[in-house]
């Protein structure tokens, strides 16, 4: 996949989602990725298209955004969009801020 991302960006992209929305990145992969019983998901790459996830220790699943992304300043944006969708498709209060 291309990705308009430096590898350093990547890499902290993941660190961020990994160690501060390790709940949210469940919920994605529950709701917008297929996997509605997993119960563990680590991010593990993102591009211009998806955001992709490492579920249960060994599957990856990639989570479209939607559009394709240009820069890193929108990539907070998607993932939060995703985030609400994947709230409102279970049927679950989203929290206020990101």
């Amino acid at each position: 996949m291309s990705t308009p991302f430096t590898a350093d960006a990547v890499e902290a992209i993941k660190r961020h989602m990994n160690d501060d929305h390790a709940g949210d990145s469940l919920i994605i992969v529950r709701a917008l990725g297929g996997r509605p019983d997993a119960t563990s998901a680590v991010t593990s790459d993102v591009d211009a298209e998806a955001i992709e996830f490492v579920v249960d220790g060994g599957e990856r699943v990639r989570v479209p955004w939607g559009e394709t992304l240009t820069e890193r300043a929108q990539v907070r944006k998607a993932v939060v969009r995703l985030y609400r969708d994947a709230c409102e498709k279970l049927g679950i209060a989203a929290r206020g801020e990101h």
